[in-house]
């Protein structure tokens, strides 16, 4: 009887999840700057089972014209002024990630990458815009489908609060690191991972 590796491909009929995390100087994303991303790749092992593999990370720039509100970085606690962040433009760092992603995504032979974020939407519509600003045309990203951790976690653990749903899926997390574009993205694709392989050893996957 043949057996055939798993393989991450089949798992989101061809997409390839990407973990993503954004840091913002507010909650509009045509207006308001950008100021941190990072990236999470996965994969997938002999057993099926989904493991965080690859990062990327960067502190940017905001971009001309930006919106800054001072009660968004009050909260994030970053000065986007702050030469110690080592920033760079936002256009160096969305076209290095989308070539990151394109690379992997194509390892793993899949055709489109989806955003997989904690509130989704969110992260998904700076994504989007900065990738609109910095004139983009061969994103590997889905426009519009995401996977949201909030809505699999109220699902799977009955929290929707990404430190509340670490600590239900028994993963630690630090409060004094939150708020770090990379800590979180880390996080979530840690949780996703969990939701996902607790998914299949239930039984729920792959489909009979």
């Amino acid at each position: 009887m043949s057996h055939t590796k798993p393989q991450l491909v089949n798992r989101f009929r061809g997409y390839f999840p990407v973990i993503i995390d954004v840091e913002t100087a507010g909650f509009n994303a045509n207006t308001d700057a950008l100021l941190e991303i990072a990236a999470v790749t996965l994969h997938m092992d002999e057993n099926g089972m989904l493991h965080p593999d690859q990062t990327y990370h960067a502190h940017i720039h905001p971009f001309e014209g930006a919106n800054l509100e001072p009660a968004a970085l009050e909260f994030n606690g970053i000065d986007p002024n702050c030469a110690l962040r080592g920033a760079i433009d936002e256009d160096e760092a969305i076209k290095e990630l989308c070539k990151t992603i394109r690379k992997q995504q194509k390892t793993a032979e899949c055709q489109r990458s989806v955003i997989v974020a904690h509130n989704a939407n969110f992260d998904q519509s700076f994504v989007n815009a900065a990738i609109e600003r910095c004139n983009i045309k061969r994103t590997p990203f889905h426009p519009f489908v995401s996977f949201d951790t909030t809505t699999l976690s109220g699902l799977a653990l009955g929290q929707t609060v990404l430190v509340k749903a670490c600590q239900a899926a028994g993963i630690a997390f630090d409060q004094k690191e939150a708020h770090s574009a990379l800590y979180d993205a880390q996080k979530t694709a840690e949780l996703f991972c969990y939701i996902v392989n607790r998914y299949a050893s239930l039984g729920g996957w792959p489909l009979p």
